[in-house]
């Protein structure tokens, strides 16, 4: 276990110099680039009370300047340049902080704008926050966060935040946050052969019977219980996620007449350290837990479940363990800078068009226990935090959650091409449904995984 020591203020950090050339992920993402399903990530932070205006802004910027990588632009180039490039900037070239007109509807607002316009990254930093004011009434406050993810992924921005709220409350000393890296699950023994699910093509999401091919992504968050697992369990609430993700797809599939077939459920692992060092930028890599299409051929009973979750934590665990670039290595071969960036960017789109069938069903991605207080002094500790991470097709859905003071916040964002809002919600229904059922298992012998 590892102790997540809050930051510190200190003098701050000084901005490497020239330029840093795009790695493997923002490239990827920079070369498939749609105005129709911006590459956004939402972030919201509720907090009891509103924090003052000024020393937030104040706080956040003085993040910004301790955590420089955040202050990046893209660097102006021609198509037949060998690299992109992020160039330091040292200092924001816009106040990335905004204060919206409060009242009835801010938050709806706030949330569309999110999923629609992404920062640009012509301008640094790209991430903006937003203090959103949900009421005239009430007292409580929503910091929204949007940030490009072409630039940096969810965990990253979170970190910068985190160092707002400290320097915003004085650094006042608090308690180490700790985490267990295995979830709970005990110490488990060497990973067995990974064994990842059935061959095959994987499922789609079936399209929803009324949608009207509307553009931009839905989103839907709700708030659960953090799901209980017996005394001695051999698997995480990571796989309980995992398994429900998977029976609710199915379930959906079953329902729309969509033909059985394996689930892929991409997962993103972060190694990264918590603390004020996290580095900053794309970090995870991506991992594909397959269930096989028989597994998940009937409705499973408390047994079957019991089973699954077995099987899917020796999957998990195999893939975490084994090495792997962070998109794979085709991803790599096609970011080796051999060509101009212009020709690799045709040839990744047509790789992208081309294993589409192919592509994983969906994408699970668990922040798991948010590792900082987010205490912001008189505006109070952070009640809870949703996440969303961009839903473009040929996934077309992503299911995200982190949990906040023992609950789940669980938040499905959708294609509307693919999904309508009435989608959205029986999906979450389904979800919860069958993440209720993983936690009333009683406790049995994990056996040996296969």
């Amino acid at each position: 276990m590892t102790a997540l020591q809050p930051a510190r203020p200190g003098p701050p950090a000084e901005p490497p110099p020239g330029r840093i050339p795009f790695p493997v992920v923002d490239e990827i993402s920079r070369h498939c680039l749609r105005a129709e399903e911006p590459e956004t990530v939402h972030i919201e932070v509720h907090l009891p009370r509103q924090p003052d205006p000024e020393r937030l802004r104040a706080a956040f910027g003085e993040a910004l300047l301790r955590h420089p990588r955040i202050l990046v632009r893209e660097a102006p180039g021609p198509w037949y340049r060998r690299r992109y490039e992020w160039e330091l900037t040292g200092t924001p070239d816009v106040d990335p902080v905004g204060f919206p007109e409060r009242g009835p509807g801010a938050l709806e607002r706030a949330r569309a704008g999110a999923l629609a316009e992404a920062p640009p990254l012509s301008v640094s930093p790209p991430v903006r926050l937003e203090v959103v004011r949900p009421s005239s009434a009430d007292s409580s406050c929503v910091l929204l966060l949007t940030l490009n993810h072409t630039a940096l992924d969810g965990p990253a921005c979170l970190r910068v935040l985190a160092t707002a709220a400290e320097l915003y409350g004085g650094a006042a000393a608090s308690t180490p946050l700790v985490r267990d890296p295995a979830g709970g699950a005990g110490r488990p023994g060497p990973p067995p052969p990974l064994r990842t699910g059935g061959p095959g093509r994987p499922a789609r999401v079936a399209p929803a019977t009324d949608v009207r091919g509307a553009g931009g992504n839905g989103l839907l968050l709700a708030e659960l219980p953090v799901p209980r697992r017996p005394a001695g369990a051999g698997y995480t609430v990571n796989d309980q996620l995992l398994v429900a993700t998977c029976l609710m797809i199915v379930r959906w599939n079953r329902l729309h007449g969509a033909p059985l077939r394996p689930v892929r459920i991409t997962m993103p692992v972060d190694d990264r350290p918590r603390g004020a060092e996290m580095p900053i930028g794309n970090g995870t890599r991506l991992v594909e837990v397959g269930f096989g299409a028989r597994e998940c051929a009937r409705e499973p009973g408390p047994e079957t479940l019991a089973a699954l979750l077995h099987r899917t934590a020796a999957r998990t665990r195999a893939l975490k363990s084994a090495p792997r670039p962070q998109l794979g290595h085709a991803a790599t071969l096609l970011t080796t800078p051999a060509l101009p960036v212009g020709i690799r960017a045709a040839l990744t789109r047509g790789a992208r068009r081309a294993a589409a069938p192919w592509t994983s069903t969906t994408l699970l991605s668990n922040i798991g226990r948010i590792p900082y207080p987010l205490d912001f002094a008189e505006a109070g500790r952070a009640e809870a935090v949703w996440f969303s991470a961009p839903a473009a097709m040929p996934r077309g859905l992503t299911v995200t959650t982190a949990s906040t003071q023992g609950r789940l916040h669980l938040a499905l964002r959708w294609s509307r091409t693919l999904l309508d809002d009435a989608a959205g919600q029986q999906l979450c229904d389904f979800f919860t449904e069958y993440l209720a059922a993983t936690a009333t298992l009683p406790a049995v012998s994990g056996g040996d995984g296969s």
